[in-house]
């Protein structure tokens, strides 16, 4: 068995203005798992941001959605680690993913910040690329110059629809993750074909 998962973040901004965005899939899985865990996100000035600490499937995990904008969200990570002591091999990071399409979602160790700013700032907050990523298919615009735009935009009917079914989908295969069987998990989330 792997690293078990002790601490999931999901990524976005704060604000009405951003709620529902593309940029912020990653913290709208994590409301979701909040609410299927029944235990409701609240803010956490220490930590920068809205937390719950839950007992889910029979595992202890504390969940973050960072209220620090995107490009701070490693200051928020990194309190919270710091404060309970946990590894960054312990942290799944849910954010959104522009090489996916809508609908599906990949689980992966490690690795660079793809141009996530997010990812950047928590690398660098904790010194490692070894934490656990959950990357949400958001799709592409199909033009560089349109990215900032696009990801900033609020998610169509079809996109919610995409993220709701995949977030069911990610709810019945975190557990597997949680407990530190990465591939099992991978296994199934990865063979999840979305609807049309």
């Amino acid at each position: 068995m792997g690293q078990s998962i002790v601490m999931v973040v999901g990524l976005g901004n704060p604000g009405p203005e951003y709620a529902n965005t593309r940029h912020n899939a990653g913290a709208l899985i994590v409301d979701a798992l909040a609410r299927e865990a029944g235990q409701p996100l609240r803010p956490e000035r220490k930590f920068l941001g809205n937390h719950a600490r839950i007992h889910w499937q029979g595992c202890d995990v504390h969940l973050l959605n960072p209220t620090t904008y995107m490009n701070r969200s490693g200051q928020s990570v990194k309190a919270l680690a710091d404060f309970f002591k946990i590894a960054p091999e312990q942290i799944l990071v849910a954010h959104d993913e522009l090489d996916l399409p809508p609908g599906t979602a990949r689980l992966k160790q490690g690795g660079g910040h793809g141009g996530h700013n997010g990812l950047r700032d928590i690398i660098a907050h904790l010194g490692t690329k070894e934490f656990q990523r959950l990357r949400v298919g958001i799709g592409h615009p199909g033009d560089a110059k349109k990215v900032t735009g696009y990801v900033l935009s609020r998610l169509t009917k079809s996109d919610a629809r995409h993220l709701d079914e995949i977030a069911g989908d990610i709810l019945r295969v975190l557990p597997d993750a949680i407990q530190g069987d990465l591939p099992k998990a991978q296994n199934h989330l990865h063979t999840i074909q979305p609807s049309t």
